[in-house]
């Protein structure tokens, strides 16, 4: 930098750039260093070889060395790659103590290296120093317990020193921090070696409790197996399967156990194995049993186990079908004829209560049907089967419980309920069911005693509300000789009428107005008459979604529907069906009009102008035709 004379400093003028725009052709780093080697523009001839020819030189050249890996280390104190090479240059000079002193330098900068440790170690024990080695595999572990690789060398070495000993003791301290299992595998492996086959157990009895897989306890049954402990092998599995409990069951475990006894021929102790196994593990994880089961019995069953086999994979399927959609009673009906075939009757019930439990969710009759037959199939599995009269009786007086008689009933189950106690000789019980009750009721007309047969259609008519009771009870007020039978015949056709109208079942409701419309023709006045036509139903087309059994979509159906003009709800259905009608009726006067006046302009036509030629009458029809398509 130029001095003035004054003292004063001078900054160099800088030049200017012209052209500052990119040139044509970069050029990269990469560029310049490629080409520098392909000049070899950086290389350096080797250092001259030197030979050592005196001690004074050696130490000359030590004390080089030393400075210089001394300088690394002062530079940069956490290279621990530095450090390493140090103390194996040294101790490729035999410098051992040297080395040593490298080392636990280095170990005071990052005790956690493990690199460090292991070099550390190697150099003692590639010495002999035996006891520094054992010293620092010590110290090693206690500072890092979790490393696996320290364990496993420091019982190598004390297991090659013939330390048998020691290297338990180490194995011992290992244990205690429950490591991974190929950790307590080799203790185990250990031991054997030495024959220590109940050491080896107690390792075996701990190791299942620190790792409880399936896998460790199968293989302490294996092992206790192995060494021809048969016993014992068969009470560790019988301790697994209690220690699993029914919770947290494996298809793995009792397949194992189930092979195990197969190999020493006890084939009913496999059986049972395998028939509790399928009982307690879920359907959808039991594939595997199913298939070696399926092979034990071919091997070594009859045609009853085969057949045991089969039946129980079906079982199985059906339990997967009904639990995805309790409501489809037919895989209901198919499972419980599968097991009333064969099957022990409590199981039998429990699979009947579980299908009856799925009670329809809406109550309509068309959804009802197929669910009572469940409870007709009960009644008479337990009349016929098991022959259990009461239970029989207390399912038939369940199912008239659940049923909502108000809107839609089963005669048939009324009927099967009083053939029962007919067939039990309860007459008396078999009057309060069935519809017996005709014959009471007539029974009591004969005796004309009147006031008894009215108070037995209302208590009739409390257990269901059929439409042939309210026929029956109208029809017996008329045939009352009195000069009120009309009227109170009417009051029971009102009373009908207002009972059904929430009734499910409108063809039954229809059934009741006409039966009310032909009374009022015969006995009532044309306001009456009126009265109950305004009352009857129009009969319309619908149509409706239909759902398969799996709750897909499974087309469309066409259906009657009738709409009575009673319900606030179909009010503007009725007004709109009306105007469609009038509407449509306004149409066909309007086609038949315009028809009737396009005939008779033609023929006024045709009179007017008997000279027309072919071609004008033509246009002049087609014009006709035209306006009639526009009209």
């Amino acid at each position: 930098m130029a001095s003035t004379a004054a003292g004063k400093q001078r900054i160099p003028k800088v030049a200017k750039v012209k052209n500052k725009a990119p040139a044509e052709v970069q050029i990269t780093a990469e560029q310049l260093l490629r080409e520098a080697k392909e000049r070899e523009l950086e290389l350096l001839p080797p250092p001259p070889k030197q030979k050592i020819t005196d001690k004074e030189e050696l130490n000359d050249y030590k004390l080089k060395k030393r400075k210089g890996f001394e300088d690394n280390i002062r530079k940069n104190r956490t290279v621990i790659s530095n450090w390493i090479k140090y103390a194996q240059w040294e101790e490729s000079l035999q410098e051992v103590q040297r080395a040593r002193s490298i080392y636990e330098r280095a170990l005071d900068v990052d005790h956690r290296n493990i690199a460090l440790w292991l070099k550390y170690a190697e150099l003692e024990m590639k010495s002999r120093q035996v006891n520094h080695a054992r010293n620092i595999w010590d110290r090693a572990v206690t500072i890092l317990p979790r490393v696996n690789q320290f364990w496993y060398k420091y019982t190598y070495m004390e297991e090659m020193l013939g330390n048998v000993a020691g290297c338990r003791q180490v194995f011992e301290r290992w244990m205690e921090w429950e490591p991974e299992e190929q950790a307590w595998h080799s203790y185990i492996n250990f031991e054997l070696r030495y024959k220590e086959v109940d050491k080896a157990r107690s390792i075996y009895e701990r190791f299942v409790m620190v790792h409880p897989e399936v896998k460790n306890w199968v293989k302490y049954a294996r092992f206790e197996e192995r060494h021809g402990y048969i016993a014992h092998s068969r009470r560790v599995y019988e301790r697994a399967v209690d220690f699993y409990g029914e919770d947290y069951v494996s298809e793995s475990l009792y397949v194992a156990f189930a092979r195990f006894e197969e190999m020493q021929k006890e084939f009913e102790r496999v059986r049972v194995i395998y028939k509790y196994a399928l009982d307690k593990i879920p359907k959808s994880e039991a594939q595997e049993l199913f298939k070696n089961y399926t092979v034990f019995e071919k091997k070594f069953g009859d045609r009853r186990g085969i057949e045991d086999v089969i039946v129980n994979k079906r079982r199985f399927q059906y339990e997967e079908e009904v639990k995805a959609n309790p409501h489809n009673y037919d895989a209901w009906f198919d499972y419980l004829r599968l097991l009333e075939s064969d099957a022990d009757p409590d199981a039998v019930r429990d699979v009947y209560e579980r299908a009856i439990a799925n009670v329809p969710p809406i109550q309509e009759k068309r959804h009802w049907r197929r669910y009572v037959y469940l409870w007709i199939n009960y009644a008479l599995y337990e009349e016929l089967e098991t022959k259990d009269m009461e239970r029989t009786r207390q399912v038939y007086q369940a199912c008239l419980e659940l049923i909502p008689h108000k809107k839609f009933t089963f005669a048939k189950i009324w009927l099967l309920f009083g053939q029962f106690e007919i067939r039990q000789k309860n007459l008396q019980g078999a009057r309060k069911v069935m519809v017996l009750w005709k014959s009471y009721i007539d029974f009591e007309i004969e005796q004309e005693e009147f006031e008894n047969t009215r108070n037995l259609y209302k208590r009739l008519l409390q257990r269901t509300q059929h439409v042939k009771v309210w026929l029956s009870f109208a029809k017996f007020e008329l045939s009352v000789e009195s000069s009120e039978r009309v009227q109170k015949s009417r009051q029971v056709y009102e009373d009908a009428n207002r009972s059904m109208r929430n009734c499910e079942e409108k063809e039954e409701r229809l059934m009741l107005l006409e039966a009310w419309s032909d009374f009022e023709v015969q006995f009532g006045s044309a306001q009456s008459q009126e009265r109950v036509r305004k009352l009857l139903p129009e009969k319309v087309k619908k149509r409706r979604k239909i759902t398969a059994e799996d709750g897909s979509d499974a087309g469309w159906e066409e259906y009657y529907d009738y709409i009575f003009p009673e319900d606030s709800a179909n009010q503007p259905n009725l007004k709109l069906l009306a105007m469609a009608k009038m509407w449509k009726k306004q149409q066909v006067v309007a086609v038949e009009t315009e028809e009737k006046d396009g005939e008779e302009g033609s023929d006024s036509d045709s009179t007017s102008s008997p000279s027309s030629s072919e071609g004008e009458e033509e246009e002049e029809g087609g014009e006709g035709k035209a306006r009639k398509t526009s009209g």
